[in-house]
């Protein structure tokens, strides 16, 4: 289970890249960027396919848009200098408690 959960980390990685380098494309006029954003969406959905034949797509599904939430979110305050309010941030908070709530107590998560 462990090789699963490590795919799924990268799957959330490359999606996150993916996600920063859509930001960098400039709504896909820049050509690395674009490219860059493409090749990690097709990575990261590549890898959350894999990762479905051992963890229910809801759960999967949870944790890598969950997780790619708050680390676009980081991205884009520390690299594009991007401001969360405080709602925005409460609301992330939320986010990552659900996360941990799903994987300490759900027995779903451990399919």
């Amino acid at each position: 289970m462990t090789k699963v959960y490590l795919l799924l980390i990268v799957a959330i990685a490359a999606e996150t890249i993916g996600t920063t380098a859509l930001q960098a494309s400039q709504q896909f006029t820049r050509f690395w960027p674009s490219l860059l954003a493409m090749i990690g969406y097709g990575i990261a959905i590549y890898l959350l396919a894999l990762t479905l034949k051992y963890i229910p797509v809801g759960i999967a599904y949870a944790f890598w848009a969950g997780l790619g939430i708050v680390f676009v979110a980081m991205i884009g305050f520390v690299v594009f200098g991007q401001k969360l309010d405080l709602p925005a941030i409460v609301g992330t908070g939320m986010i990552l408690g659900g996360i941990v709530l799903i994987q300490l107590f759900s027995n779903t998560a451990h399919h």
